[in-house]
């Protein structure tokens, strides 16, 4: 298809029987600090609170009479699976939604409540995936796809139709985030049609960048891995025909990681005081990086948030992390003499800056270990400052301010070092579920002593797991080979200077 018969597909989209029209606002706050103007298109005020209402109704008021008769199927780990229900429920269509059994309960009870059939399947979306394939065929249902269909991409487009009819002052560009392509092809197709000058600009997190890499490479490529602090864009592979508009439509694409994505949120709560999920956010990290990289002022961008489906257990997390994504903290691990008056001398050095954290530990009879939080009025100077400062005045330190363990773990951890021969540390994720931390145990097995252990529930579809394992150097090729085998993902832990200060 052309990129002109999209914008006819686009203008005759059928959404508004159940989607919104929903405004671009100002978001003063933001733009005042970013010294640009930037605008939000706000996509949560959605009736599902996500922009993906419009592709899934799109698609289903397009299907013939005997397609509805038979009923409709998606698989989904959430927004698209609650799109599908609501515009599923208008039409009087039954709708079947498979979904993996670690989808947070909020996403099953709204699908339910729509009146989806919901169907729990795998640990992942690809296993529901396939179930819901199977279905479409032993059934007869239609298969409603996220992403990679002209007439929910075209859905998504509106997007781009409704930008056009509002912008009233050039934009330089507009940011969109990037799961399997539908929303940054539908908004591409619509703006680039109509108004070539406007770069079009995708957003992804560093670990689920998939359409970023198949760009790179000019053809598709299937990731490995995706990351699922942003579950609704961990996609591992986009669209053929998304990854086809993209490569002629896409002027760049942006990765941000998760402590960026998080202040995001912090962002457009700040100006809205509504708080979107991590894929929802993507593209307020994705203009704040841009502007920053390239030194822009005084010009104006469009962000699309996309949703605000969050579970209320991941907020602890986000708010943990925003400020570090922000630079208006930063984590220190810091070495002082065990002697009297040490700990007003350390505060000393820090000035008049409030303390976030304060964790302290006896180490032995000459040194203690800090783990502190710095609260940073002025960002990444304020930091390089401190650190200087500190330094020159005698402190031993290791900035941890993007270690990863440090900040999921050890910051929860804080309690003396212990002397444990033969300890390896090891970070490992495994999809979140009843029952999740006992399958994971009975995996590890019970031929190596557990000498560290460090659960924590981040509200999210993945637990995140820190665990000392006791070895000796001549079973290490073994314990290798076994943790290979086991399917979880990790990465050993035993140089990270945390768990050096901290814990080993």
């Amino acid at each position: 298809m052309t990129i002109d018969e999209y914008i006819t597909l686009i203008d005759d989209a059928s959404v508004y029987d159940v989607a919104s029209k929903t405004p671009l606002e100002l978001a003063s706050n933001l733009s005042a600090r970013l010294g640009n103007r930037i605008f939000m298109k706000r996509e949560d005020l959605q009736p599902v609170f996500s922009f993906k209402i419009r592709g899934a109704y799109n698609k289903i008021a397009k299907l013939s009479q005997d397609a509805l008769d038979a009923g409709v199927i998606c698989s989904s780990a959430g927004n698209h699976a609650q799109g599908v229900a609501l515009a599923a429920q208008r039409k009087n269509v039954r709708a079947v939604i498979v979904m993996p059994v670690t989808t947070p309960t909020i996403k099953i009870n709204a699908v339910r409540s729509f009146g989806g059939e919901v169907l729990l399947h795998g640990d992942t979306y690809d296993d529901a995936d396939a179930r819901a394939r199977e279905l479409e065929q032993e059934q007869g249902l239609t298969f409603i796809h996220p992403f990679d269909d002209p007439a929910v991409i075209a859905g998504q487009g509106t997007i781009g139709r409704e930008l056009i009819n509002q912008l009233e002052e050039d934009v330089q560009a507009v940011f969109v985030p990037i799961g399997g392509g539908g929303l940054i092809a539908g908004i591409a197709a619509y703006v680039k049609g109509k108004r070539p000058d406007i770069r079009i600009i995708g957003v992804e997190p560093e670990d689920s960048a998939a359409m970023q890499k198949s760009l790179a490479a000019g053809k598709l490529i299937t990731l490995d891995h995706v990351g699922i602090f942003a579950d609704g864009v961990a996609v591992r592979r986009v669209g053929d025909e998304t990854f086809r508009i993209c490569q002629q439509l896409v002027d760049e694409i942006v990765t941000v990681d998760t402590d960026q994505i998080c202040a995001a949120i912090r962002d457009i709560f700040e100006d809205t005081r509504s708080i979107v999920e991590p894929a929802g956010a993507l593209a307020v990290a994705g203009v704040k990086k841009y502007i920053a990289a390239n030194s822009i002022e005084n010009q104006a961008f469009v962000v699309i948030n996309g949703g605000a489906n969050v579970n209320f257990d991941r907020l602890r997390h986000i708010a943990e992390r925003a400020a570090i994504g922000e630079q208006r903290e930063m984590l220190l691990g810091v070495e002082i003499p065990e002697k009297p008056g040490s700990f007003r001398i350390f505060c000393e050095a820090l000035g008049r800056r409030s303390i976030t954290e304060f964790n302290y530990r006896y180490s032995d009879s000459r040194k203690a270990h800090i783990f502190v939080g710095v609260e940073l009025r002025h960002g990444a100077d304020e930091h390089a400052e401190l650190i200087e400062n500190l330094t020159r005045l005698g402190f031993p330190l290791v900035d941890l301010s993007d270690n990863e363990m440090a900040k999921l773990h050890v910051r929860h951890m804080v309690g003396g070092t212990a002397k444990i021969e033969n300890e390896r540390l090891f970070r490992f994720e495994f999809p979140e579920r009843p029952g999740a931390l006992l399958d994971f145990l009975k995996a590890i097995g019970t031929d190596w002593n557990i000498s560290l252990f460090h659960y924590r529930n981040h509200g999210s579809d993945y637990g995140r797991i820190l665990a000392g394992i006791q070895v000796a150097t001549e079973e290490s090729e073994e314990l290798e080979a076994h943790l290979a085998d086991l399917g979880y993902t990790y990465r050993e832990e035993s140089d990270n200077p945390a768990y050096a200060m901290f814990l080993a």
